[in-house]
C-alpha cells in the first residue's frame, strides 16, 4: 500500500500577520501544486484567517498548532475545532513535546484532544518521543508505546487510519541533533508493529509516520529513503522559503 508523504511545517510562535502572509505567498509559488506528496503549514493562530487568502487555488493544507477537547467555555487562552475548521484548518498539531514540556500536556489530554479532531474531521498529527535521559536509558521503546497507545485509546479503526503520528525525540528538537535514520526506521518500524496490535495490518500499512527533530534540507534525502519514515514535521527550516521548498521537494 502506497502511502502519501506528508511534509508539515511547525511555525510555532513565528510570525506576525505581514511575515506570514508574505511566507506562505512564496511557499504557495514553489511547492502550491507539487506532485506525490501532501503539504501542510501551521502558522500561529492569529495569522491563519490572514495566510489562507494566499494558499487558494494551491494544495497547501493549514493546520492548528493545538486544540482544546471542549467545543466552547471557560477555557481561557485555548481554541476550538470549531474556531479552527472557520480558519480554514484541515489538520492540527496535537501533544507537541514543547506543550508537554512547557504547558503541562499529558498523554491523558493528548487523547482528549486527538478525539475532539476526529469528532470535527480534522486530521490530528498526534506527537510522541523520549528525552535524552529516556534514549540512554534504553527506554525508548517502552515510552513511545506507551505514549502511542494513550494517545489513540478509544479510537476506533477506521479512524486511526486517518490519524498522523510524528516522531519527535525531545533531544533533537531545536537542539541541531537529528537522529540518524536507522534510529528513526527503528522507532517507525516498532510504532507500526504496535499499531497492527492495536487495529490490523491494513489499518497499520494506511497510517502515516512522519518525523520531527530538526529536519532540514541537507538530511531530509536520507530519511525519507527510510521504509517507515513518510515525511516530515518541520520545525526551524519551515519557516524559510527555500529551506522549506528544498525539504518538500525531497528526492
Amino acid at each position: 500500500m502506497t502511502r502519501t508523504p506528508l511534509i508539515a511545517g511547525n511555525w510555532k510562535m513565528h510570525g506576525a500577520r505581514a511575515e506570514a502572509v508574505a511566507l506562505a505567498s512564496a511557499l504557495a509559488k514553489s511547492v502550491g501544486r507539487v506532485r506525490g506528496r501532501e503539504v501542510v503549514i501551521a502558522p500561529p493562530f492569529t495569522a491563519l484567517e490572514a495566510v489562507r487568502p494566499a494558499l487558494v487555488g494551491t494544495d497547501i493544507r493549514l493546520a492548528g498548532q493545538n486544540v482544546h477537547w471542549e467545543p466552547k467555555g471557560a477555557y481561557t487562552g485555548e481554541i476550538a475545532v470549531a474556531m479552527l475548521r472557520e480558519s480554514g484548518c484541515t489538520h492540527v498539531i496535537v501533544g507537541h513535546s514543547e506543550r508537554r514540556q512547557h504547558f503541562g500536556e499529558t498523554n491523558e489530554t493528548v487523547n482528549r484532544r486527538l478525539h475532539a479532531c476526529l469528532g470535527a474531521g480534522l486530521v490530528p498529527i498526534v506527537c510522541v518521543g523520549e528525552t535524552l535521559a529516556e534514549r540512554e536509558a534504553e527506554a525508548t521503546s517502552a515510552v513511545i508505546a506507551r505514549q502511542v497507545e494513550s494517545a489513540l485509546a478509544g479510537v476506533r479503526s477506521e479512524q486511526l487510519a486517518s490519524c498522523v503520528i510524528a516522531y519527535e525525540p525531545v533531544w533533537a528538537i531545536g537542539t541541531g541533533r537529528t537522529a540518524t535514520p536507522g534510529q528513526v526506521q527503528e522507532v517507525h518500524h516498532a510504532i507500526r508493529r504496535q499499531l497492527v496490535g492495536l487495529a490490523s495490518a491494513t489499518t497499520a500499512e494506511r497510517v502515516r509516520v512522519v518525523y520531527g527533530g530538526s529536519v532540514k534540507p541537507d538530511n531530509i534525502d536520507a530519511l525519507m529513503a527510510e521504509p517507515d519514515i513518510d515525511g516530515a514535521l518541520v520545525g526551524g527550516a519551515s519557516l524559510d522559503a527555500a529551506a522549506f521548498t528544498r525539504i518538500v521537494q525531497y528526492q
